[in-house]
This record gives structure tokens, sequence and C-alpha cells, in this order.
């Protein structure tokens, strides 16, 4: 990570603002930081931020009494081992039945992206309640009478489920620099969790992202520490209301603690903050949710390392991180959940079993499928003295304040609740559209092209423009928001929708692949950008931030219709800031409408002049524009094509000029050719890293199945499922049958590349993999210089030596595959398991490593041959 980047970050947090009495803290005495100053009501973005020297505390407006710790106290205290860590485990509802949450005495229950009662995506929330109050009723009967709460991923509106209203992105609302907004999306988003019986949000998201390359960049809200504090404070009002004692829908400040400044961008990363950065920086948006009343926070993926002496690995396992600072120095008394299946990322752990995560002061364990495994574990770790009880007392009293305070205690069941089963609770179309036209940023309007007449005719082209996919992203019905149509969101509207009601019917006219000649229309409006992505899946890795390169066709469809004669305006759905410079050059007029959610007509109303008095395009940045490329990390101190704060309004044309189109044809790591290789070629990494696609082949098509948007692909020997190795679905099972041979492997379907630099590093192919099933028959791992040029190595050994149902990572030098005539000029097929017999694997992690050949653990070409 640039420094140059982080300094710039700081300056934006220094001076006067919102210490207690205004003033810097001096290093003697630790600082206080309480609710903010407000404007219009709401928390007003400071101008300014002091810089901190020191951790500080936070001074939440919702308050203990001692009524309430009594309670708690007599509660604990008739409580078993065992039904202290019920309370502490958070198993996944695919993965626990209402009367085991009464048999073992379960505290919280989740369900992940894509999971929804009876696996229907469609279900109504009649269903959801029944299971809400079947998971109440159970742990009711049980011994203790604890109520179970349950969470949920309602990240931008109620997004697991069918009909809510979902809003923009959080990168979008982040242009929007309204707070009060924000509290609105809140508010809002507690009726919708109620209308499904849920008690918990895990949100809002307070990352500050600092690298665009990262996946989640989109659920950051800004670049800048000053808005993601303001917007911390009033998400977390509105969902959990104003109330000083009692809250209504539990937010959780995620993920503690900075996870948008890994270095490259890598989700679940190393972020080598130093304490100061992390204080100014990664922290203002837990000061923002805290001072709010946040009760409970979400650790973080990442890992905290740097060279002033801070080596704290995964904050799962982090005392530092989690009770010295969070709980002690910043005086936070809610409870700590670990993120999905978090704990097995912390050195000596599993997905099971992890003293030092609950030593270091976690309080309810997401344990999605393991958890009964995890209770046992636990209490022996109890027994035997690993973990003190006076860790889990702590816990649980945590635990039960936290139910107590949110009104769960004495509450009623989910469907006696106000707004439980309602379908109006919902929907909040209004809002919605509000928030995507404060949202749009304006770049370029050459010739005043927008706003355009309500009398105009267009030519409406891109893959986006009748597409709720693109338009709502990832974390919408599905954990990667892939896999849905236009009917999974009824009540919504496309950015098409929205003109066709604006401009009436017949004069739009739709062509998504652009084949239409754009001459006797008034306007082209190109919709392009992004497709969903989610956590991982969305990493762009080494490859470079250019569009044209990530998005081929959209460049295509704007080469069709531009430069014709007709103004072209392109409305841009991503979630970060690309390099955009083709694009912007082919448009008279260019728009950032982000993910907008369900409400594309708010697209349309800016780009309509109307019957409506909206004031126009009012957004403006909240996160730096790359000139380049290879330009990340960026900020406002780097050059950047537009600055945060960078925005034009209706009448304004700005001056763009034409823009550099140059590119790095071999992204930005510089490796291949005739060089050395100095960074991983990394081919799939819980996702396929493009421009490499998943395939199987067999007799059924040799010629290969790709592997579908849900992660699977079947034959009649061979099948792929998604599967854990390292993190959630990570990884390809694969299973052959034995029938008949079948291979999986990892393609570029455009053709070779010249991959010579990783021979001349000493690379190795290397996956991590679990074998289920030893090999029966000869087993191959094959690279391709485009069939029938390929190299292989027999692997029936090396699988059938490795551990069973153990994750084992394999090294094979890349010097194999050059010594049996692979074509390292020309390689298409990086990875290939083939064998003809019964088989089972899942492979994860898929990369080409420089000097991994020469780790003392890599295979040797001799014990391959």
């Amino acid at each position: 990570m640039s420094r140059r980047h982080l300094s710039a970050a700081l300056a934006a947090v220094l001076a006067a603002g919102l210490l207690t009495g205004g003033a810097a803290a001096s290093p003697a005495r630790q600082p206080v930081v309480g609710e903010p100053r407000t404007e219009h009501g709401c928390a007003r973005i400071e101008e300014r931020l002091p810089e901190l020297t020191q951790w500080p505390r936070v001074e939440s407006r919702v308050k203990s009494n001692p009524s309430d710790e009594r309670r708690v106290r007599r509660i604990l205290a008739g409580m078993t081992l065992a039904e202290k860590v019920g309370q502490m485990t958070q198993p996944e509802i695919g993965a626990i039945t209402p009367d085991e949450v009464r048999e073992y005495g379960i505290g919280s229950v989740l369900n992940g992206g894509g999971s929804w009662p009876n696996r229907d995506k469609h279900a109504a929330p009649e269903a959801w309640l029944a299971l809400a109050d079947a998971y109440w009723d159970a742990s009711k009967a049980s011994r203790t009478g604890l109520p179970a709460i349950w969470g949920i991923d309602a990240v931008h509106g109620n997004n697991n489920v069918y009909g809510a209203t979902v809003f923009p992105h959080n990168i979008g609302l982040g242009a929007a620099h309204d707070p009060c907004l924000i509290r609105d999306i809140g508010k809002a988003t507690a009726e919708q969790i109620r209308a499904t019986g849920q008690d918990w949000a895990f949100a809002p998201t307070l990352a500050v992202p600092l690298d665009d390359r990262w996946g989640r960049t989109y659920e950051g809200f800004s670049e800048d520490p000053r808005i993601t504090r303001a917007y911390g404070y009033e998400a977390t009002r509105g969902l959990q209301g104003n109330s000083r004692s009692r809250v209504g829908v539990l937010a959780t400040a995620k993920h503690f603690i900075g996870d948008g400044g890994t270095v490259g961008g890598k989700d679940q990363g190393v972020n080598p903050a130093s304490e100061a950065e992390m204080i100014n920086v990664h922290g203002q948006g837990y000061y923002g949710a805290l001072a709010a009343g946040a009760q409970t926070v979400m650790v973080s993926f990442n890992s905290w390392t740097n060279d002033s002496g801070v080596d704290e690995g995964k904050l799962h396992g982090s005392k530092l991180a989690v009770n010295d600072i969070l709980k002690g120095k910043m005086g936070f008394d809610g409870l700590v959940v670990s993120d999905w299946n978090g704990i097995g990322q912390v050195a000596g752990c599993t997905n099971s079993s992890c003293p030092q995560a609950i030593n270091a002061g976690i309080d309810v364990v997401m344990v999605p499928n393991e958890w009964k495994a995890f209770i046992a574990n636990t209490v022996a770790q109890v027994e035997n003295g690993q973990i003190p009880l006076a860790r889990i007392d702590d816990a649980v009293t945590r635990i039960l304040r936290v139910k107590l305070r949110s009104g769960v205690l004495d509450g009623e069941r989910p469907s006696r609740r106000h707004h439980a089963g309602s379908t109006a609770a919902l929907e909040a179309r209004e809002l919605a559209r509000e928030a995507v036209r404060e949202s749009q940023v304006l770049l370029k309007n050459d010739n005043r092209v927008l706003p355009l007449s309500p009398r105009s005719k267009v030519l409406v082209v891109g893959k986006s423009a009748d597409s709720m996919q693109n338009q709502t992203g990832g974390w919408t019905l599905t954990w990667q928001g892939t896999g849905n149509t236009n009917a999974d969101f009824p009540g919504g509207t496309t950015v098409l929708g929205g003109l066709k009601e604006a401009l009436g019917e017949r004069n739009v006219v739709f062509s998504e692949t652009g084949d239409v000649d754009p001459a006797g229309f008034d306007a082209v409006i190109a919709v392009l950008g992004e497709t969903p992505y989610a956590e991982g899946v969305g990493d762009i890795g080494k490859r470079s931030l250019e569009a044209a390169k990530l998005y081929p066709n959209d460049l295509a469809v704007l080469d069709k219709v531009s430069g014709k004669g007709t103004p072209v305006v392109t409305v841009y759905l991503s979630g970060r800031p690309l390099h955009v410079n083709k694009e912007l050059n082919r448009s008279d007029a260019f728009v950032a409408a982000w993910l907008p959610g369900t409400e594309g007509a708010g697209v349309a109303d800016l780009l309509i002049r109307g019957k409506h008095t909206y004031p126009g395009f009012t957004g403006e940045l909240s996160f730096s524009w790359p000139r380049s490329a290879c330009q990340t990390p960026l900020d406002a101190g780097g050059d950047p094509l537009f600055k945060p704060g960078y925005g034009l309004r209706s009448w304004q044309t700005g001056n763009l000029g034409r823009l550099d189109e140059t590119s790095p044809e071999a992204g930005c790591s510089g490796n291949g050719g005739g060089g050395t290789a100095t960074e991983d070629l990394e081919v799939h990494v819980r996702t396929d890293v493009a421009p490499y696609r998943s395939y199987i082949g067999s007799p059924d098509n040799w010629g290969g199945t790709e592997l579908g948007p849900d992660g699977e692909a079947a034959h009649s020997s061979i099948t792929v499922v998604p599967a854990d190795v390292n993190v959630q679905g990570d990884a390809m099972k694969t299973t052959w049958t034995g029938t008949g041979p079948g291979q999986v492997y990892l393609q570029d379907p455009a053709g070779g590349s010249d991959l010579r630099g990783y021979l001349n590093a000493n690379a190795a192919l290397v996956f991590d993999v679990i074998v289920h099933q030893a090999p029966a028959a000869r087993t191959v791992v094959s690279t391709h210089c485009q069939y029938p040029c390929f190299a292989e190595v027999d692997a029936t050994g090396l699988f059938t030596s490795l551990p069973t149902g153990v994750k084992s990572t394999v090294k094979i030098p890349i010097s194999c595959f050059a010594e049996g005539g692979l074509d390292l000029e020309n390689v298409n097929t990086p990875f290939l398991v083939y064998t003809e017999g019964a088989f089972q694997a899942s492979f994860a992690n898929v990369r080409w490593a420089p000097k991994a050949a020469a780790d003392p653990d890599a295979r040797t070409c001799a014990g391959l041959a």
C-alpha cells in the first residue's frame, strides 16, 4: 500500500472537529468521542476531523442502567456451562432445526446471502415469519427460556427477501453526501426486517476502501473517513431508533477493523497500517456508530501486520484489537460477533475449535454448519482451562445485555410485532428512488446534452439497460447477486423501464447489442458497466482497472453507436470507479450511477427533463476516479481524473477533452513474456480469475461445459459443486464417478498467453486441495498450450499420498511442464486434472507462484515422473 495514499487519507482527518471540547487530544489524556454536531437534524459531515494520538473512548447514546445489570447477573447465575456456550453459538438456518435450538439452548441464528426459508428464493413474508416464530418458540421452551435472535445481511435494504425494495449500495449513497438520507434508509430497512421477523442487521459496513481493486469497495461509503463517520452514526440511528435505553433492530458496526486497507485490495488480506492510521482512518466509522449506540460489532477477516511492531495476524484471534482496543480503550459494552467461519482462519484453529478467538474477546461465534462440534469443543476447552470461565461469563453477560436492550427478553414472538408480515413495510420505493437520484454523479455533459427533452426519441443500448441483476449487484437475493432475473424483483423498475415511463414506450427503442442505426434518434442512451459480484469474487487482483479489458463487449456496443451524429449518453453501473477513458471518449455525456438497486426509474428521473421538479444532478464523488489503468491505490493527491467532491450540475458541461486511451496489454503485474515474473498469476481464487474460466470435459462433451453461475456443472462421469477449503464457497468440489474419464480445468477461451516469465522465476503451479476419496486410476495434472499442445505430470501417487479430509497445498514446478513440452509462449490452460476412475477432491486457490518451486514442500519433477 502506498504511504502517499495513507498520508492523504490522514490529512483528511486533521484539525478541529468532533472531540469533546473540539480540541486535539494530549497524549497524556485519552480523548473522548460522543455524539456529533448536527446539521439539518442529522450528523454533520465535518470539514476536518481531529488527529487523534490514542484510541478514543466512545460515549454511547445507549446507556446502561443498574437494574438491567442486576437482571443479567441473575440470569447468568442460573445457567449451566453448556447453556452459556449455546448462547454464544450462531448456526445457519439451513443447518439447524427449531428443535435443535431448544435442545442446545442456541442464542442466535443467521441466514447467509442466498439462504431462505425452505430454500425458497421467493419465500413470502409469512414463510420467513413462520420460521422466526418456530425458532422463537423453541428457544422460549428451553430450560432458560432465553429467546434466540436472528441476524441477516440486510446491507442495502432487506436484500435477501423477495419483494423487498433494494436501496443503492453504499458507494452510491456516499456520493449523495446526505446523512439524513442514510438515517431514513436505516429506518425503512428496520421496518423491512420486522416484516420478516428478524432482530439483527449485519450492517452498516464502515470500511474505508483505499484500493478499488477490492471486491467489496461498493460496501464502503467513501474513501473519506469524514463521510464514513457521519454515515455510521446515522445508519445506526436509523436501524436502532432514537431511544437511549431500548433499541429497535440491532445494528452491526463491521468489519472491525481495517478491511478496506489491505495490500492490493485483496479481500481478507493484510492491512499494513500504523496504529495512527487505524485510529484516524479506519476507526472513524466506528466512532460514529458506537456513539449512536451500536450494540454489536463484527470482526473482520483481514490481518493487521506492519513494520512498527504490530503482528496480530487474523483479527479474529487478536486480543489487542478486540479486547484491548474495542472493549477496553473504546469502552464498547455490547457484543462482538465473528464472521462466517472466521475463527477457522486463526492460526492453529478450525471452523469448530478456537480458544484463541474466544479469549481474544469474541462473544458470539458464527459457526454456520459445524456448530455441534463447536459447542462440544468449547465446553471441553473451558473444563480443561484453555478458556477461562470468566471469559465465557463476560461473553454471555454481553449477549444478555444486548438482548435486554433490544427488547427481545420481554418481547413478543416475531409474528406479533409491529410491521410483521406487512408487504407494505417491505416497500420503500419513493425513498429508494430519491436515493438513486441523489447518488448519481454527472462526470461529463458536452454541449449540455443532459437533461433530454421529454419529447425525445431515444435508442437504448447495453447489457444493463433492462437487467435488474446488474442494477442491484451483489448481496441481492443471492450472495454474489448472480442467478437473478427481472422476474425476481416484482415492483422494481429497470433503467429501461424508467425511460419508457418518462418518454412513453413508442419513443424508446431498445437494442442490447446496439445493432440499430442511431440516425433519426435524438439521443442514444447506453447503460453499461459491471456484472454482480460480492466478497472475494469481486477482487480484480493484478488485472488493471480498465473497464474495456474487464467488460470488452461494452466498448463494442459503444463503438457501434458513437460518432454517428447522434449524441451518446452513457449510464455506467459499477461498484467502484474504473478506468473508463475509452468509454468517456465515446460519450457526449457520462453518468456514474453506481449500483442503484430496484428503482432504476430514479436514473431516468435525471436523464429526462420532465414534469417533476427534481433539482437535477447533485451527486458528488466520494471516491477518487482513476486517470490511468493501473492507478491504484489512488487518492485526491495522486492526480486522479476526478477528485472526491467532483460532480457536474445539469447546467454544466465540464471540459475533459480527449482522454489518453493507452493501457498495459498484460494487466498491471508486469509478469509474463521473456522477463521474470514477480507476482502470482491467479487462476481461480474463490472464483474464476479473468480471463480464465472453469470447465469440465468428458465423453459427454470434450469441448467443455462451463461451470454455471451457481458454480456447478455435471456430466455422467464428472460433477462439480461449490465447497469450502479456505473460505466460504472458494472451492470446486469435483467428483469422478468412475463410469468414464473426465477432467476439470481452467482455460482462457480467447487463446494463449506468454507465460515464460514464470519459468524464468522458478515458479510452481500451486493449489489447495482436500482429497475426499483417493483416485482409483491413473490421474494427471496438466497444462495446455492449445490442445493438442500440452504437458502433464502423473499425480496418482501425489493425490493418494495426501491425507483424506484435510487441506493440503500442492506445488508442482512449472519446469516439469516445460520439460514435458509445454509451449510457455502460448499457455491457454494453466490447470487441468484428468482421471479415468473414481476420485473426489475439492480444488481452491489455484495460481502460478514465482519462486515457489524452490520451497521445501514443492514436488520434484523426478518424483512426479
